[in-house]
C-alpha cells in the first residue's frame, strides 16, 4: 500500500514538471513566433512568411508597425516589398509617413516612386506634408521688409508667396527661407531704385514684377511658385530727413570744437605774451638799475656835469607827465 502511494506521488510531481516545460516551452514559442501577425497578414492577403517575422523579433525590430504599413500599402495597391519596409525602418526612416505619402501621391496621380520617397524621409523631411503640399499649394508669408527709396522715405512691405511642392526637386532643394530671402532682396532693390516712395505706393505692382523678372524665385528650390501678392505697405520714417540732421548736429559739434581749440590757443598765447611782458619789464627795471650807477661813476671821471643832470631830470620829468597824461604808465589802461 506505501509502495502504491509514493509511486502516485512520484508520478503526479513528474506530471507537473512536464506541465511546466510544457508552458515554458509554449511561452517562449509565442514570444519568438509572432502568430497574431502572421494571421493578420495572411486573412488580409498580405502574406508574410513565419521566418521573416522571427527575424524581425529577433532583430528588435517593431514587427507590428512594419507589418501594417505592409498590409496598408497592398490594400492601396502601392508595389512595395516587405524587405523595402524593413530595411527603412532599420535605417531609422519613418516608414509611416512614407507608406503614406506613397497613398497620398498615388491617389492624386502624382509621380513618385519608392526609392524617391525614402529618401526624402532619410533626408529628413516631411514626405507627407510635401505631397499635401503639392497637392494643395502654401502660402509663404514674407515678413516686413525695410526699404528706402531715393528721396529717403523708408517702406515696409509685406509680401505673399504662394508655392506648390515639387517633389522631383525636394532633395537637395533649398527651402522656404531661400525664397523669402530673394523676395526681400527684389523688395530692396525696387524700393531703393524708386526716385520716390509715392511711385512705390501707386503702383505696387511694381515690385512683384521686377522681382519675378531679375530673381528666379524658383532656381534651385523644391517649390514652383504660382504668385507673388504684395499685402501691405507702410510707411516708416524719413530716413534721408534723420540723416541730413545727424550730419548738421555732427557738423556743429565739429565746428565747436574747433572754436573752443582756437579760443583755447588765443588765451595760451595771451597769456605768453603776458609772461614776455613782465620778462622784458623786468630787463627794463634791471638797465635802470644801472642808470644811477653809471651816473655816479660818469660825476667821478667828470664826463658829467651838474648842469647836464639837471637838464636830464627836466626831460625825464616832461616825460614822465606826457606819459601820465596819455596813460601809458596807468596800471588801470593796460587792463
Amino acid at each position: 500500500m506505501l509502495n502504491l502511494l509514493l509511486f502516485a506521488s512520484t508520478g503526479t510531481i513528474i506530471l507537473f514538471v512536464v506541465l511546466a516545460i510544457l508552458l515554458v516551452l509554449l511561452a517562449v514559442f509565442f514570444s519568438l513566433v509572432p502568430i497574431g501577425h502572421w494571421f493578420k497578414a495572411l486573412v488580409s492577403g498580405s502574406y508574410v512568411s513565419m521566418s521573416r517575422l522571427i527575424g524581425m523579433k529577433l532583430r528588435k525590430l517593431p514587427v507590428a508597425k512594419i507589418v501594417n504599413a505592409y498590409i496598408m500599402a497592398k490594400k492601396a495597391g502601392i508595389v512595395i516589398d516587405i524587405n523595402e519596409i524593413e530595411t527603412h525602418e532599420m535605417a531609422g526612416g519613418d516608414i509611416n509617413k512614407v507608406i503614406n505619402a506613397l497613398i497620398s501621391a498615388h491617389s492624386a496621380r502624382i509621380a513618385l516612386s519608392n526609392e524617391d520617397a525614402k529618401a526624402i524621409d532619410l533626408a529628413g523631411r516631411d514626405i507627407l506634408e510635401s505631397v499635401r503640399d503639392s497637392v494643395d499649394p502654401k502660402v509663404i508669408e514674407i515678413p516686413p521688409v525695410s526699404a528706402i527709396a531715393k528721396d529717403g522715405i523708408e517702406l515696409k512691405v509685406k509680401a505673399l508667396v504662394t508655392v506648390r511642392m515639387n517633389i522631383g526637386r525636394l532633395v537637395g532643394g533649398a527651402g522656404e527661407e531661400t525664397v523669402a530671402a530673394r523676395v526681400g532682396q527684389g523688395i530692396v532693390t525696387t524700393v531703393g531704385s524708386a526716385e520716390s516712395y509715392l511711385e512705390v505706393l501707386e503702383n505696387p505692382d511694381m515690385i512683384s514684377e521686377t522681382v519675378k523678372k531679375e530673381n528666379d524665385l524658383e532656381a534651385g528650390t523644391a517649390f514652383e511658385v504660382l504668385s507673388l501678392d504684395i499685402a501691405d505697405i507702410d510707411v516708416g520714417r524719413n530716413v534721408g530727413a534723420q540723416l541730413l540732421i545727424d550730419k548738421a548736429e555732427a557738423d556743429k559739434n565739429i565746428a565747436q570744437a574747433k572754436a573752443e581749440e582756437r579760443k583755447s590757443m588765443a588765451i595760451a598765447l595771451e597769456q605768453e605774451m603776458k609772461a614776455k611782458t613782465q620778462e622784458m619789464k623786468a630787463v627794463v627795471l634791471q638797465a635802470e638799475a644801472e642808470v644811477p650807477k653809471a651816473m655816479a661813476d660818469a660825476f667821478r671821471k667828470g664826463n658829467l656835469g651838474i648842469m647836464d643832470y639837471y637838464k636830464m631830470q627836466n626831460v625825464v620829468a616832461d616825460t614822465n607827465m606826457r606819459n601820465t597824461i596819455a596813460g601809458v604808465d596807468d596800471p588801470n589802461s593796460a587792463k
